[in-house]
């Protein structure tokens, strides 16, 4: 269970499920036609899933020292895996992650696409190495990083079947994947940021540059509430002139319950923590958000159908 830990194997399986829900829970309901077959979305899943599981394992490796005093509890190198076996099951996770993209763009005829995957793994790299300590743009950098995962989906599902016969009824599509992804961008952008009020001791004692050791945490509480705040409006104003006047209840009483709600009252939290246990619940309620937020594709995809 600790090596499964080691991977973050939680936020895997979230990545899994929300590129699942993402294909079964919308682009085959609204029946447009999919580049890929099962095996090729499975390849596009293992390459997001490994590529990732990597990169946590090459930031654990960067992070042994700083991670000794924000979670000693959870620094398994050097206990669980030397630093010389981290290394290697970071290179064959990558490696097998970019050979799963390989294929997959050959797959489609795109063998171009490769580069995407090679440069997704570089990012990753280059963060836990160096950009993580550059006050917000590592925070961007991974933020980006996961509302990329959402636009992939596009590139390789939606992209190769666009013809002029077709053209708006897949730029619909895409648009909504771009909204979703907008979404987990500002909630992720959001998380990394409470996480690096929550690891200001360590990070600090390290000289790393991040934004509450800048400009300290009640500024940068004030700037993750603001940034939260922001996609709970728009949210509250896309249920009410969309959903509501659509008749689509199912659908608001969802986003209403676990996602608007949870927003606002992890909004409150922001600005009210100050103990590190508290930036850690914030944390996991950002995660659950995040979760919820990507089901509602599905749940609202699933009203219409039945609606019309």
């Amino acid at each position: 269970m600790n090596y499964l830990r080691f991977i973050r194997y939680k936020n895997l399986l979230l990545l899994a499920l929300m590129q699942l829900v993402f294909r079964l829970g919308y682009l085959e309901l609204i029946k447009i036609p999919l580049s890929l077959f099962y095996w090729q979305y499975a390849l596009l899943m293992a390459s997001t899933v490994l590529i990732a599981a990597g990169g946590y394992i090459i930031n654990d490796i960067f992070d042994q020292d700083i991670d000794g005093i924000n979670r000693p509890h959870q620094n398994y190198i050097g206990s669980l895996i030397s630093e010389n076996n981290a290394y290697t099951l970071y290179a064959v996770l990558t490696i097998m992650g970019v050979g799963c993209g390989f294929l997959l763009a050959n797959s489609v005829d795109h063998a171009n696409f490769v580069i995407i995957f090679v440069l997704v793994a570089t990012l990753l790299y280059f963060y836990a190495s160096y950009l993580k300590r550059i006050a917000l743009l590592g925070n961007i950098l991974i933020a980006a990083l996961l509302a990329f995962s959402v636009i992939i989906i596009g590139i390789f599902d939606i992209f190769p079947n666009t013809f002029d016969v077709n053209r708006a009824q897949m730029a619909v599509a895409f648009s909504i994947l771009l909204d979703y992804a907008k979404f987990a961008f500002c909630l992720n952008l959001v998380r990394e940021i409470v996480k690096d009020i929550e690891d200001i001791s360590g990070d600090a004692t390290y000289g790393l540059q991040t934004l509450p050791i800048l400009i300290g945490a009640t500024k940068t509480r004030i700037i993750a509430f603001v940034l939260l705040i922001l996609p709970a409006l728009y949210l509250l104003y896309y249920t009410y002139n969309y959903l509501f006047a659509n008749g689509l209840y199912y659908a608001i009483a969802y986003m209403v319950l676990l996602v608007l709600s949870p927003l606002f009252v992890c909004a409150i939290k922001i600005i009210h923590a100050r103990e590190k246990q508290e930036y850690h619940q914030i944390s996991t309620l950002l995660k659950w958000i995040l979760f919820f937020g990507i089901i509602s594709v599905a749940v609202i995809t699933l009203n219409i159908i039945h609606h019309a």
